[in-house]
């Protein structure tokens, strides 16, 4: 139902993203994209390129007074550090490495394309192409917004460190997490995992953490248990997976779950009339999905973030333009970015919840989608 791709590499002109899909009459507000552009910039640990950029979206096509219109909507965000490629980029004469860093793609991609220079692999492997997704995140967060579903995230662990996040509704959860630098709701937690931060810094490594993104609000039944591409659990771990760095994600608990009994793990009901709810949970074990399906509660994917693989300290390769063994060159980079992947991660939930939910209602304006929910 919903689709989009982006377009761009690190040093280029630009990041591009294209929008199919979404329903006419969305208010898009410019002002929302550009925060969370700004978000995914923010956090403690981040490296020197976001001193650089400051991004924002232009929105090139399919809105006209504010609101879409139904055709594909499409996005640019400037890199301000092409400034100082532009010359080099022109003419070809990129920095070469023919040094593949472990942990990159630099390797995979060389020899996948056949190439014997990883620039062009990591150009557009980076990082930097995640600013693209965190826009189009936007605009499936005002989508959702129109139905009362709410997406947010917090960090639970960066370096060992773990956080004790307190038993308060999501709501309070994000916004005292938007009040801290690593986003951790935890403030004791919050100034050890600077600490380790630090101490990463200081011994030329880098650090890998844990972030929880939440989705509250999300009507039951979105997603389906009849075909296995249909479920949605396996769409929104395929989502957050794709994230650069990220190399586990679970719905819930969902290790924690497998170390205990069942008796102890799956979500009784209980009988109560609330609102137009006449059945409630006693506890939310799996993360707000059964079957493939949202049960009404708060969905909640987990993710684990591996340590930023370029690090000063040098780590051993080979040279693939000689055969000879080397070291890796440090290239420009952060020490911990688990703050800003969470902000990439609310964007990738936001965007597979969407499309479910315009799958769910049908429909190819706001006002249509409102009636299907109203049956």
């Amino acid at each position: 139902m919903l689709r989009f791709l982006t377009a761009g590499e690190s040093h280029g002109p630009c990041l591009i993203a294209i929008v199919e899909g979404l329903p006419a009459g969305l208010v898009v507000d410019v002002e929302a994209i550009d925060r969370d552009l700004a978000r995914r910039q923010e956090g403690y640990g981040r490296g020197g390129r976001m001193k650089i950029e400051q991004d924002k979206v232009d929105i090139l096509s399919g809105v006209i007074g504010g609101k879409t219109t139904g055709a594909p909507i499409s996005l640019r965000i400037e890199n301000r550090d092409w400034a100082n490629w532009r010359e080099h980029w022109v003419t070809g004469d990129l920095p070469k490495l023919t040094v593949p860093r472990p942990g990159h793609a630099d390797y995979a991609g060389m020899i996948k394309y056949g190439l014997g220079d990883a620039r062009p692999v990591l150009e557009r492997a980076s990082a930097r192409e995640t600013a693209a997704r965190v826009a189009v995140g936007v605009l499936a967060k005002l989508l959702l917004a129109e139905f009362d579903v709410a997406v947010g995230s917090v960090v639970a662990e960066i370096g060992g460190v773990l956080a004790q996040v307190p038993g308060l509704p999501w709501p309070e959860l994000w916004a005292l997490a938007e009040a801290s630098g690593v986003r951790c709701p935890d403030e004791a937690a919050a100034v050890r995992m600077r600490e380790a931060i630090d101490a990463a810094r200081e011994a030329g490594d880098s650090l890998g953490g844990v972030f929880v993104v939440a989705a509250t609000g999300v009507p039951v039944g979105l997603g389906s248990h009849v075909q296995w591409d249909r479920r949605l659990d396996g769409r929104l771990a395929q989502a957050v997976m794709s994230i650069p760095a990220i190399k586990g994600v679970e719905i819930g608990p969902a290790f924690e779950n497998a170390r205990r009994p069942g008796t102890q793990v799956h979500d009784e009901f209980e009988w109560v009339v609330r609102a137009m709810r006449r059945i409630a949970r006693t506890s939310n074990r799996a993360g707000g999905i059964e079957g493939g399906m949202t049960n009404g509660e708060p969905v909640v994917v987990r993710a684990a973030m591996k340590p930023i693989p370029t690090t000063v300290t040098p780590l051993r390769s080979v040279d693939l333009a000689t055969g000879k063994e080397a070291a890796t060159q440090y290239q420009r980079s952060d020490v911990c970015a688990v703050p800003a992947a969470a902000v990439v991660g609310e964007a990738m939930v936001a965007w597979v919840l969407a499309d479910a939910l315009v799958e769910k209602l049908g429909g190819d304006s706001i006002e249509q989608m409102r009636r299907s929910l109203q049956r």
